[in-house]
């Protein structure tokens, strides 16, 4: 099957991946473990019940 130019001009493409929805649902769980670690940091700190090296 051959496309004429006019034909070719109006496919639109990009649709929504599995793999790209996998990705941000990484990214954002990688950020939420951040800010747990973060939190407990401070809150260690805090409290004072961290341990010298």
């Amino acid at each position: 099957m051959i496309l004429k130019e006019e034909e070719l001009r109006m496919i639109y493409g990009g649709a929504i991946t599995g793999t790209f929805i996998n990705a941000i649902i990484k990214g954002v769980n990688s950020f939420l473990d951040l800010g747990r670690s973060i939190g407990t940091a401070i809150r260690r700190i805090g409290a004072g019940s961290i341990c010298p090296l």
